[in-house]
């Protein structure tokens, strides 16, 4: 099996935000979505669930945007 980047869907309190994507990368959020559920679409998470975890890990791994707010922090 695939090890994917993304592991667990955290059930955290939500800040709704309304986000457009191109049917392309619909498409591939879904593929993902089956293959985190073991290559299944049924009952895989839906496209909505997978964008939070995905810009979370994004983010807590982009070494140039950890610097520059390291940088940017007083102290």
């Amino acid at each position: 099996m695939t090890r994917l980047k993304l592991a667990d869907l955290a059930d955290e309190k939500p800040v709704r935000l309304t986000v457009e994507v191109s049917a392309r990368l619909h498409r591939d959020l879904m593929a993902y979505a089956a293959a985190l559920n073991g290559g299944d679409a049924k009952g895989a998470p839906p496209p909505e669930r997978l964008i939070p975890p995905m810009i979370e890990r994004f983010i807590a791994t982009d070494r140039s945007f950890a610097k520059t707010r390291r940088s940017a922090q007083p102290g």
